[in-house]
């Protein structure tokens, strides 16, 4: 029997066979259920023991049938979607009977009911033992009636009220007017009845399968210093820990393996002894393991795969929102900065209102590093690399329209505005072009129709 706390009055939350032969069931207080069963043995499950242990048997199920649904009101009842499953199997009383003996092997005792309705079989699994296939509704809806309901997890006063009256099975429940059952015995009661009346029937709602956490690095060359592979080590760590924590898990193991020339796999399996997300933590543990592994050989390749168990809240908490960078420790590197080359020696780039390139930024002094803010943009700007004052060009290597001009023209004209009746010379008229150079690189230049030469203004990187 498992109970929520060691406690008399905790109540109880799952029962075996015997124990609810001796009238025990679900939500009974610990103290009135040893009234009941003097040599009755309880203990406690943490939640995390049980998440694990139903995300292992859906895993385990997903090998037979992809859609695998697991109860969130009683852990340890899954659905599964056995249509079409006849013609990889010689019966479904077959398939049933492998999905079985496959949990058995991995220590699970399971019952396995195949049938039409999610009431249907989750009454029959109560009263049966080892596999069952239902032939079709008429059987499954005979066999839900007779189940008794003390094996259909209704609180002890609803089942002693029921009790009172003879109604002792579905089929006695089915028979009372649906309108009072809420009304007289609560709504586990009201749900039961329309469950078993087929009034609240939902779809299956397969729980969609995660991807394992895991990394692969191929190292340029063999590796066979320590220090040098905890380092390439940690550049796998950190993405597995980045995986982890969105999904509100901490990692309880870390299978690590080393690939030693182009031979066989070392293997290594860590385990913290709390679930953690502090990637220093876990590094100083794989540091202690490579100090006890020869790998003279040479380490080729690396592969970790990193298992996730429900983190704590506080562990979530400890996690930082935005970045990893230390933003007050740049400040203080700049504040040092200024300190030895002056006020003007620690500049950022602002963007201003401007028509001519050089005039639409500009630069001011930068007290406090800020964490960036990234915008969405249709297209990304070609020129990454701008000079502030465009570089007379002493001769010209490329003619525009030939195949060396990547692009352009682009045809840049200002100043006229602001004095409509000066001459055209007064202003600026530029003809922008993207060249290519002798190796491949673009550069952004530019003719200057009032001075009448080049100019270099930027590259492309």
């Amino acid at each position: 029997m498992v109970v929520a706390e060691d406690t008399p009055q905790s109540p109880v939350l799952w029962v075996n066979a015997p124990a609810r032969e001796a009238g025990i069931a679900p939500g009974l207080r610990y103290a009135a259920a040893l009234a009941l069963a003097p040599h009755l043995r309880a203990g406690t499950v943490s939640p995390a023991d049980v998440a694990r242990a139903v995300r292992a048997v859906t895993d385990a199920l997903r090998r037979f049938s992809p859609h695998v649904e697991p109860s969130a009101d009683e852990p340890g009842v899954l659905w599964l979607d056995a249509s079409g499953l006849e013609r990889l199997h010689s019966s479904l009383a077959e398939w049933a009977e492998a999905v079985r003996t496959d949990l058995a092997h991995a220590g699970y005792d399971a019952v396995i009911v195949v049938g039409f309705t999610r009431f249907g079989t989750y009454a029959a699994a109560q009263v049966t033992r080892g596999t069952r296939v239902l032939a079709d509704p008429d059987e499954e809806r005979a066999v839900g009636r007779r189940v008794s309901l003390r094996h259909l997890r209704l609180p002890p006063d609803t089942l002693d009220a029921l009790g009172r009256l003879g109604v002792r099975t579905v089929d006695d429940l089915l028979r009372l007017p649906a309108g009072g059952v809420l009304e007289r015995f609560g709504p586990a009661a009201e749900r039961l009845h329309r469950l078993a009346s087929g009034d609240l029937w939902t779809p299956l709602v397969p729980l969609p399968a995660t991807e394992p956490v895991r990394r692969h690095l191929v190292l340029d060359a063999p590796e066979s210093d320590a220090q040098r592979l905890l380092f390439a080590v940690k550049h796998v760590l950190h993405p597995l820990l980045a995986r982890l924590a969105p999904r509100g898990q901490a990692l309880a193991a870390l299978d690590l393996r080393f690939r030693l020339g182009k031979g066989e796999w070392s293997a290594h399996l860590i385990r913290p002894a709390s679930p953690t997300l502090d990637a220093v933590r876990l590094a100083d543990l794989v540091r202690l393991r490579l100090d006890a592994v020869r790998v003279d050989a040479g380490v080729t390749e690396i592969f970790a795969e990193a298992a996730g168990v429900p983190a704590a809240p506080d562990q979530l908490a400890l996690l930082p929102e935005h970045s990893s960078r230390d933003v007050e420790a740049g400040t203080r590197a700049l504040d040092r900065l200024r300190a030895r080359y002056g006020d003007g020696a620690v500049v950022g780039a602002v963007l201003r209102d401007g028509h001519l390139p050089e005039a639409r930024f500009g630069w001011e002094p930068v007290a406090h590093l800020r964490l960036p803010r990234p915008r969405s943009v249709g297209m990304r700007p070609l020129v990454r690399r701008i000079f502030e004052r465009p570089v007379p060009l002493k001769r010209y290597v490329a003619i525009p329209g030939e195949p060396s001009a990547a692009g352009g023209p682009f045809i840049v004209s200002g100043g006229w505005w602001a004095c409509p009746a000066c001459p055209a010379p007064d202003g600026a008229h530029r003809t922008y072009y993207f060249l290519e150079g002798t190796h491949g690189e673009l550069r952004w230049v530019f003719y200057d129709a009032v001075r009448r030469r080049w100019y270099l203004h930027g590259r492309v990187e």
